[in-house]
């Protein structure tokens, strides 16, 4: 429904192609204003379904059937809306490599303009020169990068993880290696523009690891961690210890955020503190632009402390999920007994949904193996979200096929990752 909504709106607006009500998938414009369209019907039904309101009236007088269908039609539409996401993602990720060379040559501009005010009074220096024309290098390789990885975010290609999130520990990495090319190349500029020996010995002096060695420490960890915690987190996903669900596009505010979108202290304090010191850097660069910024052991202490806490943090976090206990589910008025077939069960345990996977298609995806037969566990859905599944309870029914007798029941997340096998008794 999502999507013909989506098409009528295009035709409709076939005489102004590209305006504002487009809803193609061509143009950055058409795939958003489509997706939150998409988005918006598929919201409004969810609500009219928890009201009860659209029921057929050939599945109306049964509970278990009215729910049934409800679960395979918002299922259904969640996928639309999953798949509009993905186009809007796409679409969104190859536009964004201009915006990233826009905001890297005015990064430009603005040290032009700054060097230019300072100049007041104290005059243009050699030093200034050499600071623009680094600038002007490193921002041509940032342009020739994001040109090449247009389709996949421009210059921020580097720093998007696989699950199509910015990861922190390649973003922190990227500015500190930044920061290091232009310094040197800085310094370069500065001793191909000296006609004095000592001063060329001053210059050459300058890249000693004495004066450096708490920049080049920096760097070495930072670009350590990155690559450490990719391979954790790899290991993790493949012993099924960690669970982790793509996302449509990527956002600014994941380096600050888990998967599911809440803060992170690891990653939090690991963004704060490397941006202070890196801004820590850049003044000591400015004042001393003869030598590499020499960083105090004490701050580069802090930001190694800093480093060493957010890896900690990718090791402590995820974890399998769990069952717990299963129960006969009991409505009000029922008869206690045993579990039969056609009756519905409730899981208890923990870690069911995955961080990132609370939308509805995620949702959908989720499966309970009863013996041989898989189940797909309905939505149920309620005013603003659903009541099944949760990320502690599951709720699906034990269907014909189920033979009595004892079997094993395991819930497999929209992840793929499955839970333990929890044994149970099917009366006849």
């Amino acid at each position: 429904m999502a999507v013909q909504e989506a098409r009528q709106g295009t035709a409709a607006d076939a005489g102004t192609a590209h305006g504002g009500g487009c809803v193609c998938g061509d143009c950055p414009r058409g795939a958003r204003e489509g997706h939150r369209r998409a988005v918006a019907a598929f919201l409004r039904r969810r609500d009219e379904f928890a009201a009860g309101e659209g029921l057929p009236a050939a599945v109306a007088h049964s509970a278990s059937a009215s729910r049934q269908w409800v679960s395979a039609e918002l299922a259904q539409r969640a996928g639309e809306v999953a798949e509009r996401g993905r186009t809007e993602g796409e679409a969104w990720l190859a536009g964004l490599w201009l915006r990233t060379v826009c905001a890297v040559w005015g990064a430009v501009v603005v040290l032009l303009l700054a060097e230019a005010l300072t100049a007041v009074g104290a005059g243009w220096s050699s030093a200034r020169t050499a600071a623009l024309l680094a600038a002007l290098v490193v921002a041509g390789a940032v342009t020739a990068a994001a040109r090449f990885h247009r389709a996949r975010g421009g210059a921020l290609a580097p720093v998007i993880g696989d699950d199509n999130r910015m990861t922190t520990s390649r973003t922190v990495a990227a500015c500190w290696v930044l920061f290091v090319v232009y310094a040197i190349l800085l310094l370069a500029g500065r001793l191909a523009a000296a006609s004095d020996h000592a001063e060329r010995d001053a210059l050459i002096s300058g890249l000693d690891l004495a004066r450096g060695a708490g920049v080049v420490t920096v760097v070495a960890v930072v670009c350590g961690i990155a690559v450490v915690v990719r391979r954790v987190v790899g290991l993790r996903i493949a012993g099924q210890r960690l669970q982790k669900v793509p996302a449509h596009r990527p956002h600014a505010a994941d380096l600050l955020t888990d998967d599911s979108g809440r803060g992170s202290f690891a990653d939090i304090q690991y963004v704060v503190i490397s941006a202070v010191a890196l801004v820590f850097a850049a003044v000591r660069l400015a004042r001393r632009p003869d030598q590499l910024p020499d960083l105090p052991w004490g701050l580069a202490v802090v930001v190694l402390i800093s480093a060493a806490t957010y890896l900690a943090g990718k090791y402590a976090e995820g974890g399998r999920p769990v069952i717990l206990s299963v129960v006969r589910a009991r409505e009000p008025g029922d008869l206690d007994g045993p579990i039969r077939t056609g009756d519905d069960i409730e899981i208890r345990g923990t870690g069911f949904v995955p961080p990132g996977a609370q939308s509805a298609d995620q949702l959908a995806r989720m499966v309970v193996r009863i013996g041989a037969v898989d189940v797909h566990v309905p939505l149920v859905p309620v005013t603003g979200g659903f009541r099944n599944p949760t990320d502690t309870v599951l709720t699906v029914p034990v269907p014909a096929e189920v033979e009595p007798g004892p079997v094993e029941v395991q819930v497999v997340t929209a992840a793929g990752v499955p839970t333990n096998r929890y044994p149970v008794e099917v009366a006849d």
